[in-house]
């Protein structure tokens, strides 16, 4: 039995960021695994829904609230050790080994951080932490798909929260760049998913009072 542990959402400025975890012999994972990214969402639900309803594999998810990414304690290296950890440490088995993708420029201190990390809930562990493990690996790819669908669901509720598509969320989407500029130009201020701290919901606040300044 094997470990895979990956992240959903690093980058975006609105939503959660998403970790997943998947313990499988990976003998029993499904045929087509591979990077979320490279999988289209119909197939990425699918997987999901496969490795989550086989007996033999346990499925865990973590997120982490904007809420949490904008606290001026946290880094982003930080909370990816701390996401990933809470699903691992949901499914992991004393003697498990873990394989992550790496959310921090040094493999090794990545490793070592979630390591730790899992040591702290509870279960001793290997952790053999890369870059790219979701391309190398079909238990992180198992994790990185269960993230990602995670990750759509959290933003599909957004969606319905504010009756309107707010997109994947990423700051080059149009369709997220014109939410913010919407909610902001009719409330006055960011909405509560969005990442405050993160530089596109910072130029839309300054867009807003620069154009509010110029009608006087």
């Amino acid at each position: 039995m094997v470990v895979g542990a990956d992240e959903a959402g690093k980058g975006p400025a609105l939503g959660p960021l998403i970790a997943g975890a998947v313990r499988a012999d990976p003998a029993d994972l499904p045929a087509g695994l591979d990077d979320s990214k490279q999988l289209s969402a119909a197939r990425r639900e699918e997987l999901a829904a496969g490795l989550r309803d086989c007996p033999e594999i346990s499925v865990a998810t973590a997120a982490v609230a904007p809420e949490r990414i904008d606290a001026p304690e946290t880094d982003m290296n930080g909370l990816g050790v701390a996401a990933q950890a809470e699903a691992v440490a949901a499914v992991a088995r004393d003697g498990d080994d873990v394989v992550a993708d790496a959310a921090d420029t040094d493999e090794s201190r990545f490793g070592r951080r979630l390591r730790d990390a899992v040591t702290e809930r509870g279960s001793q562990v290997t952790v053999t932490a890369e870059h790219g493990a979701d391309e190398s690996y079909a238990v992180v790819s198992a994790a990185s798909v269960v993230a990602k669908v995670e990750r759509d669901r959290r933003m599909a509720e957004i969606d319905d929260e504010y009756d309107r598509a707010v997109g994947s969320g990423y700051p080059s989407d149009p369709t997220t760049r014109a939410f913010l500029a919407g909610y902001v130009e009719e409330h006055g201020e960011l909405p509560a998913c969005a990442r405050t701290t993160w530089a596109t919901c910072e130029d839309v606040l300054a867009s807003a009072e620069q154009s509010g300044l110029s009608e006087f």
